[in-house]
């Protein structure tokens, strides 16, 4: 059987510039270029959260982008001119007259992939008053690797990375605009999300101002003994990592948690 190489990844930790969606697909653009530039190439390229319009939310019915078409004909552009996985963050969606927090990801080929929108909806930022919420999980495979999705308040809640790893997920995606003053909770959360489901965490987190709230980066990539393998600061940069995926079942047999589960009991 042939050893699987590792999984090269790219976490664009991008600010965000609130209600200008040009301005923000110029800047993506920018940084989708400068991560395929390197050597070497990464395998897969993951965005932050709402990148498309940030928190514009009192316009977020103008501002979202319908049904996600110039996000996907974008990024379908770009994965397949590169030969690249992009993890399309997530965007303000319109359908209908609903607007959801929804991640697209797009294969070597260009091709949709998988998608997520956020199911848990944030009330400290009044989602709920202006999104949406997902009912779905969000699942996809990575040549031929099963990996999961979740956006920023979602690593809140442990059920749902858990449902993840149990559904065979061995990488976990995490779009976010996550602010100060809450870095404690972040670094511990997506720590605790990678130990306890010993899986890799790939935590993309943005930079910048938003009116009067701070985010803050440090975006992760989270191996499954929950070791840190790159950490940003809080400047706009690309942190770059390589998953070797065989350390996930190494991980899962050194400390078997999945065989010694009682799930009858949980309930």
């Amino acid at each position: 059987m042939t050893e699987q190489a590792p999984l090269r990844v790219s976490v664009l930790q991008m600010d965000i510039a609130i209600g200008e969606p040009d301005r923000n697909f110029a800047r993506l653009n920018e940084l989708l270029c400068e991560a395929v530039a390197s050597e070497p190439k990464p395998d897969v390229i993951v965005v932050p959260e709402m990148w498309n319009t940030g928190y514009a939310l009192d316009r977020i019915q103008e501002l979202a982008d319908p049904n996600g078409e110039r996000t996907k004909r974008t990024i379908s552009a770009f994965c397949r001119e590169h030969g690249v996985h992009v993890i399309a963050g997530s965007i303000a969606e319109k359908t209908g007259n609903d607007v959801r927090n929804t991640i697209y990801a797009f294969d070597r080929k260009g091709r949709e992939n998988g998608s997520y929108s956020k199911i848990h909806l944030f009330r400290l930022m009044d989602e709920e008053k202006h999104l949406a919420a997902g009912d779905q999980l969000g699942e996809l495979q990575l040549d031929g690797v099963q990996a999961g999705m979740m956006i920023c308040y979602d690593i809140r809640f442990p059920e749902l990375s858990r449902k993840l790893a149990l559904q065979g997920a061995k990488v976990l995606f995490v779009p976010a605009e996550w602010p100060h003053p809450r870095l404690h909770h972040w670094r511990t959360l997506l720590t605790a999300r990678a130990i306890e489901n010993q899986m890799y965490v790939v935590a993309c987190n943005r930079v910048g101002r938003s009116g009067t709230t701070d985010f803050f980066g440090h975006s992760m990539i989270i191996d499954p003994w929950g070791d840190v393998i790159a950490e940003g600061d809080e400047e706009e940069r690309i942190i770059r990592g390589e998953l070797d995926l065989s350390l996930v079942d190494k991980v899962r047999t050194t400390i078997p948690v999945f065989k010694d589960r009682r799930p009858e009991l949980y309930v």
